[in-house]
């Protein structure tokens, strides 16, 4: 059959999304407002640059004549595809964003969205996350998404309380040490 006449994928765009990036049925999309801006420059930058910049390139290479072997036009089209699907994905995400700033939070002795929490693990070593959204989250840098499980067994304790951490690894208690609320800077 011929391509023109089969229907691309209309499906929702989580169902190919990272299980880390997907959010819980039903629920917002908690977001701190740096990470509000950097999906909102994305889609700015994709949909106002790059997108324009390529349809201008496909138009060319459409004129050239033969399509089925004109690679300019060939991976244009392919890119384009890939950019429309995350524009419909960010605009999605954005959509359903609910803007939650730490650093206006106060003075708040439990652990909710927004908070750096210092932690004493098992083994003695002190470990510092802040639980951020989905698609801020980075563990390498100490950004935990709210939806996973440290950030589940966190939420709602406060300083001196041990929680117990069930994971792959095994049971580990982990000792609150210090809950705050500020600015979280996600970086590069």
């Amino acid at each position: 059959m011929s391509k023109a006449f089969t229907k691309e994928s209309d499906g929702d765009e989580d169902d190919d999304l990272d299980p880390a990036l997907k959010l819980p049925v039903g629920t917002k999309n908690y977001i701190t407002p740096a990470g509000y801006q950097r999906l909102q420059d994305e889609l700015d930058h994709l949909w106002k640059r790059e997108r324009p910049e390529l349809v201008k390139t496909i138009t060319w290479a459409a004129s050239n004549g033969d399509r089925s072997e004109n690679g300019d036009y060939i991976y244009g089209k392919k890119r384009l595809r890939e950019i429309d699907r995350r524009v419909r994905f960010l605009r999605k995400r954005l959509e359903n964003a609910l803007v939650v700033d730490p650093a206006t939070r106060g003075d708040c002795e439990q652990i909710f969205f927004g908070a750096t929490v210092t932690v004493e693990r098992g083994d003695g070593v002190e470990a510092t996350y802040s639980i951020v959204g989905v698609d801020e989250a980075n563990a390498g840098r100490g950004l935990i998404s709210w939806v996973s499980p440290l950030a589940q067994t966190l939420f709602k304790a406060r300083e001196d309380d041990v929680v117990t951490l069930r994971g792959p690894a095994g049971v580990e208690e982990l000792v609150v040490l210090v809950v705050e609320y500020r600015e979280i800077i996600l970086g590069g």
